[in-house]
């Protein structure tokens, strides 16, 4: 039980941090909010490993299987950052939602799983669900919502690495090396977008990275307690609270269209990953 509240109050937070992202994104430079978001997360991450995992914390094992990782977390960072400064973070994050599908068919090239008629049928489905919320001929497809289906994508490929990692290099070192990774390849093109930050900007990004890092903490925690097949579906609790802050916040409601895309694709998702604990 634990295990479950840990894991679902991780995904009940981190729609606050995309909140304060979507708030500075109209006083400075998505790519600055992400500066933030990696360089006050590693200086939060840190001090927690070094209380409570101590021992844990080692060079990786597989240096590149990381970096590819860390790579692909950060462009999805970096699609969805720019997706909520653009559209609601509703229609965003839902439109990411579409990385469970995503991780079905990179699971056959990457994984060399075998997918079934069921598990297709889900990817169908949820597909479905996207092109619901986006609806071509009916609404214009702008580079915000192509943006956050990126954003998916990239975390499909970052799902994909994590598995290959998951019996390969601690959890803890994932996250530290995954911060570092990102703060690095930020801090190269920061310069090109930097302005001077007040007070006020500066303690709403190390809230920001605060927030972040205390949910993945959490995750974290929740993954050494329980099956992460089992606690994979918690994920779409995200889409409550990122509702409600959008809503409260920034007065954006999702219309019809945004709750049946939205009911598709989490269905699709959660049947993927029932079939897959079915079969472990």
């Amino acid at each position: 039980m634990l295990a479950y509240i840990l894991n679902i109050s991780g995904w009940l937070l981190l729609p606050f941090m995309d909140g304060i992202a979507k708030y500075l994104s109209s006083e400075m430079h998505f790519i600055q909010i992400i500066w933030g978001r990696y360089f006050f997360m590693i200086l939060v991450s840190f001090p927690l490993a070094l209380i409570f995992f101590r021992k844990e914390i080692k060079f990786p094992k597989n240096i590149s299987v990381q970096l590819f990782r860390g790579f692909f977390l950060f462009l999805s960072t970096v699609f969805f950052f720019y997706a909520i400064s653009i559209i609601s973070l509703a229609q965003a994050l839902t439109l990411a939602f579409v990385s469970p599908i995503i991780v079905t068919i990179l699971s056959i090239f990457y994984l060399k799983e075998k997918v079934g008629i069921h598990r297709w049928s889900a990817v169908i489905i949820g597909f479905i669900g996207v092109l619901i919320i986006i609806r071509p001929g009916f609404l214009e497809i702008n580079f915000a919502s192509i943006s956050a289906i990126g954003a998916g994508t990239a975390y499909a490929f970052y799902i994909i690495y994590t598995r290959k990692l998951s019996f390969i290099d601690s959890p803890v070192v994932t996250l530290l090396f995954t911060g570092l990774v990102g703060c690095i390849l930020i801090s190269l093109i920061l310069p090109y977008y930097w302005t001077n930050i007040d007070l006020r900007q500066l303690l709403l990004l190390i809230l920001l990275a605060s927030i972040g890092a205390l949910a993945h903490f959490l995750i974290i925690l929740s993954l050494r307690l329980g099956e992460a097949s089992k606690l994979a579906p918690l994920g779409y609790f995200e889409i409550s609270t990122n509702i409600l802050v959008g809503y409260i916040f920034f007065g954006d409601l999702p219309d019809i269209w945004i709750y049946l895309g939205l009911s598709l694709i989490v269905f699709s998702g959660i049947y993927i990953f029932i079939r897959e604990n079915k079969k472990t």
